[in-house]
């Protein structure tokens, strides 16, 4: 049992996840009649809890699974080819829970409570990555990166208005919430939230989040663009095994020349750290 790897895997994990993790593990374990909980049994349990349960029963027409199969490549060649993005552990094309039609897990390699300014800009990029292989590639755009787009989205807005992280607007918040119980104004108004900026400052506000988005989607766009041959062998692989790891994936890219092959990147030699550890 690699319970470092299994650590590598889990960051961020309160205690109830990881009784979770370990009831479901077990689960697992007694239904394939084993007597003991087996490492296999631990990664499906951590992927049940991050993204839910497989639905092997919701089955997709080989168009819907190739649009797939090219918009988690996309994920995945971007965020493994964005310097400051979290590693990618695993690109499947399997269903999971109410509504994912395939899923790229992405975990840090420990806890984190802190995040740059190039690291939300590289993670915007990576959920861009699968609308941009859809236009490239597929010539055709989805309904599967909505909520890409919301989450992009959230990060660019609190980059702007939250984290003072725009260099249009400058180090200020322009939080909408409420203000704090001692400032407020006359009893019964504590529930009021009062917007403290201008008309023209939200917009200003809305042109800096929507540039933010833009530029991360040409981003996207300018890596599948130019590492279009890696992204078919990706999506070639999914098709074919419907899942790939995250050592496969970067062995992928480095014989495509996405990825040099003696340097697969900060997120990949990090990865590789943990398990010469373990």
């Amino acid at each position: 049992m690699d319970l470092k790897l299994i650590a590598a895997r889990t960051p961020g994990f309160a205690g109830a996840d990881l009784a979770n993790v370990v009831n479901e593990a077990a689960l697992l374990a007694a239904r394939k009649d084993r007597d003991k909980v087996v490492m296999a049994d631990f990664m499906e349990a951590i992927e049940r809890v991050v993204a839910g349960l497989e639905k092997k029963n919701r089955r997709m027409n080989e168009k819907e699974k190739e649009i797939v199969a090219y918009h988690e490549s996309g994920h995945g060649l971007v965020s493994s080819l964005c310097a400051h993005s979290e590693p990618v552990h695993k690109i499947s094309i399997i269903p999971r829970g109410l509504a994912a039609l395939g899923y790229t897990l992405q975990l840090p390699l420990e806890d984190r409570y802190l995040m740059s300014r190039e690291e939300l800009l590289d993670k915007m990029a990576g959920l861009m990555g699968g609308r941009a292989a859809e236009e490239i590639v597929v010539g055709s755009i989805s309904t599967g990166a909505s909520n890409d787009f919301k989450q992009a989205t959230e990060i660019a807005r609190l980059m702007v208005t939250e984290y003072g992280m725009s260099e249009a607007l400058g180090p200020i918040s322009y939080s909408d919430r409420g203000r704090s119980p001692f400032l407020q104004g006359p009893a019964g108004m504590a529930g009021i939230t009062d917007k403290t900026y201008s008309e023209r400052t939200q917009r200003r506000i809305d042109e800096e989040v929507s540039r933010l988005v833009e530029e991360a989607m040409q981003r996207a766009r300018d890596i599948v663009s130019h590492h279009r041959e890696a992204l078919s062998r990706v999506a070639a692989r999914l098709l074919q095994n419907e899942v790939i790891e995250g050592d496969e994936l970067r062995r992928i890219l480095a014989e495509s020349g996405a990825l040099p092959a003696e340097k697969k990147g900060p997120a990949a030699e990090a990865e590789a750290e943990h398990r010469e550890s373990a």
